[in-house]
């Protein structure tokens, strides 16, 4: 597995998200000792980057993770999540000062560590100002418990703010062939401070591997049921993107997830897609992608097609977004 920079933090170019092991999706929750296995078995294969939240579940997930690497720590980089769950009583998002500081000792001991890689702010909280957040981070860095702070879904202009406070390892957003957005503004933004990108759901959800063509067989309480693109006459319209890939797929003798994957890497360094699964088979058909190769045309066959239809949340999810 090559690997990649983020921010000086060096990862896998490839990572492994594990929110679907325990919410979310079709299947989650119901075989941890499947999702162990794969979370090990993604170490073998040369993964070192491993993505989870307080959030998921919330908390079974980070103890899910920790009790994957319990004594492998020293071979992954963990990131993990704050802010969504609020250890100070208030509503809604929570970034202040004292629920970083509160949040940090819990995710410390679900993971079963002294340190967490890369800490994110998991939305931005338009009601606390970015300063006093990253300046909390800033303390953990300090006292050994953060290596590097991240941020996800922050727009250019909270990037710049926190950036100008302490440096900013990692942005996380969705990027993908259904999901563009970060190219018009984030993207370039952390290009030009030396800033990593990890697109999660690159695989769009699950949509882009091809195998989701009607919501038959997902489970009553996946979230996509409800997901704007996954509805109505926008999925029958996204099914193209999936079709144009399938096809760039049967040229390159890989599979449609396997060319979604390459068409993330080939945007250049410093960026380390994490996509989910509990399942070993699919662990392995992404990691394959690292050594998947698109021609110049391929390429630009790819950049090309249309974004997804559909706004990529629910409504009350999207005005947490580009913060």
């Amino acid at each position: 597995m090559h690997t990649t920079s983020l921010g000086g933090l060096t990862v896998s170019r490839i990572g492994l998200g594990a929110m679907g092991m325990s919410a979310f999706y079709t299947g989650a929750g119901h075989d941890d000792a499947e999702s162990i296995r794969t979370i090990r078995h993604a170490l073998d294969l040369g993964v070192t980057h491993l993505d989870t939240a307080e959030a998921y579940g919330p908390y079974v997930n980070e103890e899910l993770v920790g009790r994957a690497i319990k004594d492998r720590r020293d071979e992954v980089v963990v990131a993990t999540k704050f802010g969504i769950v609020s250890h100070t009583g208030r509503s809604g998002t929570d970034s202040t000062a004292a629920n970083v500081r509160a949040a940090v000792d819990g995710s410390l001991r679900r993971l079963g560590t002294d340190h967490i890689d890369l800490y994110y702010q998991h939305r931005v909280d338009r009601d606390t100002p970015i300063e006093e957040t990253v300046g909390a981070l800033r303390d953990l860095v300090t006292a050994g418990k953060v290596r590097h702070i991240g941020l996800s879904e922050a727009s250019a202009a909270t990037i710049r703010r926190a950036h100008a406070i302490h440096p900013v390892a990692a942005v996380q957003t969705e990027y993908s062939l259904w999901t563009r957005d970060p190219e018009a503004d984030v993207l370039p933004t952390l290009r030009e401070l030396g800033i990593g990108l990890v697109p999660y759901s690159p695989l769009g959800h699950g949509f882009l591997t091809g195998d989701i063509r009607s919501l038959d067989g997902l489970d009553e309480n996946d979230w996509r049921r409800t997901n704007p693109r996954f509805t109505g006459d926008n999925l029958t319209r996204n099914l193209r993107i999936v079709d144009e890939v399938r096809d760039v797929a049967s040229e390159v003798g890989a599979t449609p997830a396997q060319v979604a994957l390459a068409w993330l890497l080939a945007q250049g360094e410093g960026i380390a897609p994490i996509p989910g699964t509990k399942r070993v088979n699919r662990l392995e058909e992404n990691c394959a992608a690292d050594s998947i190769r698109l021609t110049a045309g391929q390429i630009a066959r790819l950049n090309n097609l249309t974004p997804a239809s559909g706004d990529r949340h629910a409504e009350p999810d999207m005005a947490a977004i580009d913060g």
